[in-house]
């Protein structure tokens, strides 16, 4: 009963902002049978008929959590490849006893190839590393390699990704203006959207929503914060 008077309380609030142009509001467009996977701070909502064993999953950004990528593992057997390029995340990941079916790879996800300058978080006990500018600590920013999708897919020999999850920190809008121009092949998409920022404006989640939505792609849930959002393309469910 406490979680759900808080995540009520979280969508009033969140409506509330939105009403004044200080926050997104939106509905999914389909119900569909889902589960949760992972913990509270890391976990998705995954719309879990399509996925098998055979399911290529692409987990871009880690951080300290692989809660959502070991859940998976452990349900339906498949391979998770994990990408996250920055300091604190390739250190945790090389402490952890994580199983072989997770794939780590120290590459970011960006709408360019070659590197890219990755502000620290603004507290230090903080995980989270951003390429938004006027975000985080610029003073102890590191440089760090990231890739386009569709040149992973094609490093990797996939012709598709079946579920691929993205947090991360501020350019997924670039990422997501990518993919479609690309037509890559994506069935299931989780993003965690970062109008939170102040340095992005809520306007550009409307029209990354917007815009994936023109491609095909279903809303089946949006998170009480109003910053976690899922979608699976019409033609896969």
């Amino acid at each position: 009963m406490k979680t759900s008077l808080k995540a009520t309380a979280q969508v009033g609030w969140r409506l509330a902002k939105a009403a004044v142009g200080r926050d997104v509001s939106h509905r999914a467009d389909v119900k569909l049978p889902t589960d949760w996977f992972g913990s509270v701070y890391g976990g998705w909502v995954v719309y879990t008929p399509p996925i098998s064993s055979t399911s290529v999953v692409y987990s871009c950004g880690i951080g300290e959590d692989a809660s959502f990528d070991l859940a998976l593992i452990s349900r339906f057997g498949v391979t998770v490849h994990a990408f996250d390029p920055t300091p604190k995340a390739v250190d945790w990941v090389s402490a952890q006893d994580l199983p072989p079916s997770f794939e780590f790879h120290q590459l970011g996800i960006a709408d360019f190839d070659g590197m890219a300058r990755f502000n620290a978080p603004p507290r230090r006990q903080d995980a989270s590393y951003t390429l938004v500018e006027g975000r985080g600590n610029a003073a102890v920013a590191v440089q760090a390699s990231v890739r386009r999708l569709s040149t992973i897919m094609s490093d990797f020999g996939h012709d598709r990704i079946d579920l691929l999850k993205m947090d991360i920190e501020g350019a997924e809008y670039g990422v997501i203006e990518d993919l479609v121009s690309s037509a890559l092949d994506i069935r299931q998409m989780l993003v965690e959207f970062h109008h939170s920022f102040e340095a992005i404006k809520v306007e550009e989640t409307y029209r990354a929503v917007a815009l994936l939505r023109r491609r095909g792609f279903k809303l089946f849930y949006v998170s009480p914060r109003g910053e976690e959002y899922s979608f699976v393309h019409m033609d896969h469910l």
